[in-house]
């Protein structure tokens, strides 16, 4: 049990905040160079795919393939690498490790609001808060690129970002802790914010809360299955979606079966007891793999339909397969033995309002896997059709979430001392996005290379 008469104060941790920029100096920040051995993006990403699914891996190199952009969003690996070579404050969080733009975005908390939040935790672990922050803010420069905007624009929106994470950890660093642990973001408060005028905002969001609200269990039902000899089955669309019955392996089908089975119910046993009642109302109904993402393509990503009082009462489950996250090559392993529960445990400590189904639990050949809700009013940005405004709102947007996580998880009062209140880390890190994001360029050209030499296999979707 941590002595709580220890504790430093607020001024020993303004002085611990102050004292990191000896570590390295906020203008530090903008450094990026290769280092001269630096490893093949191309090797990175071969490393990778050793692990997962091979039939599935061409289309990962389909859809990272698209663009620049979406090159990026499947890298974590190569630039967790890369960051892992740069200097930090020591100042440490519970890192998200993959906080690009578009794991991002609204979903239903459990007393029913469409709450805003980081949404993917796949790579969660303890670590330097800088590599967040430069993750998120090399994804606009590389998302406003592939926009076509000016790298002048594309800079400041990079720098808007980090201001807006400063004030935001200033912010955090003066609440009374309750305040911060109970803090989130919902859609009332989304329209209160500055950056677009009250007119756009309004027309926009309701927009969006539509379409979001329209995200659920039922819509899936529709979508992902179909009725077989009276009874609900989930859809067969290879490669996308393949029943449990037609994923090739080498157990037999009743083996498969059972060990699914077995896998789910120890699933719901690290739920809370309460939630394991809710599951115990539920029929489990069947199963598939169904492909997500651009980064996680060809993990073993499954869906399971359950059923409720009847056919028209689904609950859609997505079990998902935890892997070491792509940061612990570069910093502590996770203190928790299952990936799992490192994923279910740094989402539960970042967010504020949480699934209430998630949860890990153990397959065949003994793989982790996290489990979550499939569908609850899920719901992202478009950025392929951001103007400049609106992507600078949303990077603020983003960048004041991140801030929030980090501050739960970590110390704000010492965060927020090192950045200061003058533009020197906005500035610097801005700097550091827009020659990243100039790596990223001759990376995806590598990553093409190898595509057109045969080195890295591509399938089409639809194939």
């Amino acid at each position: 049990m941590t002595d709580q008469t220890s504790r430093p104060t607020v001024a020993d941790r303004v002085l611990c905040g102050r004292e990191a920029r000896s570590r390295i100096s906020r203008t530090g920040h903008a450094q990026w160079t290769p280092d001269p051995d630096r490893r093949d993006p191309v090797t990175i990403l071969s490393t990778q795919n050793e692990q997962r699914v091979p039939w599935l891996v061409p289309i990962r190199h389909a859809r990272m393939s698209a663009s620049p952009f979406t090159f990026y969003r499947g890298a974590a690996a190569i630039m967790a690498e890369d960051l892992s070579g740069s200097p930090d404050s020591a100042l440490w969080v519970q890192a998200g490790g993959d906080a690009h733009l578009s794991n991002f975005g609204a979903y239903a908390s459990p007393s029913r609001e469409l709450v805003f939040d980081a949404n993917d935790f796949d790579e969660t672990l303890p670590g330097p808060w800088e590599w967040d922050l430069k993750r998120l803010t090399a994804s606009l420069v590389v998302a406003g690129q592939h926009l076509g905007f000016p790298e002048s624009q594309n800079r400041e929106i990079a720098a808007h970002a980090v201001r807006a994470y400063r004030k935001a950890m200033e912010h955090y660093a003066k609440m009374p802790v309750l305040d911060l642990w109970y803090d989130y973001l919902d859609v009332d408060d989304v329209r209160k914010l500055s950056g677009m005028s009250a007119e756009e905002l309004h027309t926009r969001l309701a927009r969006f809360e539509v379409k979001a609200r329209s995200r659920t269990s039922l819509q899936a039902l529709r979508r992902l299955a179909t009725r077989e000899s009276g009874s609900l089955r989930i859809r067969s669309q290879p490669p996308l979606l393949v029943p449990l019955a037609q994923v090739p392996t080498e157990y037999d089908s009743e083996t498969t079966d059972n060990a699914t089975r077995e896998a789910f119910s120890r699933y719901a046993a690290t739920t809370e007891d309460h939630i394991q009642v809710l599951l115990s109302r539920f029929r489990f109904v069947d199963i598939a793999i169904k492909v997500v993402g651009v980064g996680s393509v060809g993990t073993r990503c499954w869906i399971v339909l359950l059923e409720g009082r009847d056919d028209q009462d689904p609950l859609f489950l997505q079990i998902k397969e935890a892997v070491p996250s792509v940061l612990e090559d570069h910093l502590r392993p996770s203190r928790y033995p299952h990936q799992g529960q490192r994923v279910v445990q740094g989402q539960r400590l970042v967010q504020a309002q949480t699934d209430i189904f998630l949860g890990w639990t153990t397959g065949l050949e003994g793989r982790h896997f996290y489990v979550r809700q499939l569908r609850d009013w899920k719901g992202s940005v478009d950025v392929e059709n951001a103007t400049p405004r609106q992507l600078r709102f949303y990077a603020a947007l983003c960048a004041r979430t991140l801030a929030r996580g980090h501050a739960r998880s970590g110390d704000p009062v010492a965060i927020s001392a090192y950045m200061g209140r003058s533009a020197k880390l906005d500035d610097a890190i801005a700097e550091f996005s827009v020659r990243y994001a100039r790596q990223n360029l001759e990376d995806y050209a590598q990553f093409k290379d190898a595509i057109a030499d045969g080195r890295l296999p591509v399938a089409e979707e639809g194939s």
